[in-house]
């Protein structure tokens, strides 16, 4: 009889907790229809914002349309791109500092439905993002890497050349936690 009172005391506590709660809402407390979402950040492509967009238009930025990034940040962008380095000519991609601002200010993920899923393998280029790709590598080499990513080799690598624990073979493919 104890456990069955024991059962049926925790099978009502969230219940009971709940009707507390709404209780002591006022009653004149308005509640939206439709849930709410806020645009936190947009990270289609890392570390794009953190880098290129100076701290007063962050939120702006993310609260931007895609398709209007580049008209409303491309110029700040290649600004802070020839500030953080000045001997821009090129990158890896054969992409000048006007084309190279064109790509990275539409802050999205492409994703390529015909081909191989990569951020960037010697081949492909933003024709997605798999698990394992190291973006943030990527990026500094198409930044300081120069025509052939070998210039400035200090700064094309973060040195974090893997995920902490291996990835799953199958859904949901993350890694396991410890």
């Amino acid at each position: 009889m104890k456990s069955l009172r024991s059962s049926l005391l925790s099978s009502f506590l969230p219940l009971v907790a709940a009707v507390l709660c709404l209780a002591a809402c006022k009653k004149d407390q308005h509640f939206p229809q439709s849930p709410y979402f806020d645009q936190a950040d947009q990270m289609g492509r890392p570390a794009i914002n953190t880098v290129f967009i100076k701290a007063a238009d962050k939120d702006r930025f993310n609260q931007t349309t895609p398709s209007l990034m580049a008209a409303a940040f491309g110029s700040e962008m290649k600004s802070s791109l020839l500030g953080v380095n000045p001997g821009f000519t090129t990158n890896l991609l054969g992409l000048n500092a006007d084309q190279f601002i064109g790509v990275l200010s539409t802050d999205v993920l492409n994703a390529s439905t015909k081909g191989k899923t990569t951020f960037y393998d010697g081949t492909n280029v933003l024709t997605g993002r798999a698990l394992g790709d190291d973006v943030i590598d990527v990026e500094l080499t198409l930044v300081f890497g120069g025509p052939d990513g070998s210039a400035n080799p200090g700064l094309t690598s973060d040195h974090v050349n893997g995920n902490d624990a291996p990835f799953l073979a199958d859904f949901p493919y993350l890694a396991q936690p410890h």
